[in-house]
């Protein structure tokens, strides 16, 4: 694999890692706001991410260059109304997707938008959309031009190489155990008897109510609901 390569790919993962991390960080002051007590939304079992948010920036920072028709490094040259349009369309359709693959694996959505105009299936709606315009004007014109042009490789010191492949890995498990976890409370919900080692395995250390607790923002979806 080229240098070059391996760099873009790192680069990918801590703003996947970064984005996810502010996600939660965002969506847990919005709780403060709203609710008036403090509540950690995550995404995954270990740490405070939400990888809806890290996926949106993956997403604006591989493709909202190109598709503006601008050249890599004249990003500031692109205009603020342009990125909001197609960031406001890249970032509805991450938050569909994302709602949709949660509520087919695992029987529950995260949000709700069925209350506000111009919602899509309550999956994503025109508010939001555009939250995610205003976040991808934020993030080309002030974060991209720096990010574009970092080494990794020539500017961070062989512990922080360690600590990025250790972080990798542990992000890995981190996803592997929550999905793991998060359908085998699927299968609870529906009466499915635990016939594994797996199943015995994640019925004893992530129950519903530690499950519930870690994905307090949870809701089950109609099918669902005559089950709790």
């Amino acid at each position: 694999m080229k240098k070059s390569t391996k760099n873009e790919i790192v680069k990918i993962f801590w703003i996947f890692i970064i984005g996810s991390a502010l996600g939660c960080l965002v969506e847990t002051i919005v709780c403060l706001v709203q609710k008036g007590h403090f509540e950690i939304r995550q995404g995954v079992i270990y740490g405070p991410f939400i990888p809806v948010y890290g996926a949106g920036a993956v997403i604006y920072y591989l493709i909202v260059p190109r598709i503006t028709g601008a050249k890599i490094k004249n990003v500031q040259e692109i205009s603020g109304i342009k990125i909001f349009l197609y960031t406001i369309i890249l970032g509805g359709l991450t938050e569909y997707l994302f709602s949709y693959a949660q509520e087919c694996m695992f029987g529950t959505v995260s949000w709700e938008y069925s209350n506000l105009p111009f919602n899509l299936n309550g999956r994503t709606s025109l508010l939001h959309c555009m939250y995610w315009g205003i976040g991808g004007i934020l993030f080309i014109k002030l974060l991209y031009p720096s990010i574009r042009d970092i080494d990794v490789f020539n500017n961070i010191t062989k512990n922080a190489k360690i600590a990025t492949i250790a972080f990798f890995v542990f992000m890995i498990l981190n996803t592997g155990i929550s999905m793991l976890a998060g359908y085998r409370q699927y299968e609870r919900v529906q009466n499915i008897s635990a016939d594994t080692r797996l199943d015995r395995f994640l019925d004893k250390h992530y129950p519903d109510s530690v499950m519930d607790k870690i994905f307090s923002n949870k809701q089950y979806t109609n099918q669902n609901k005559g089950n709790r």
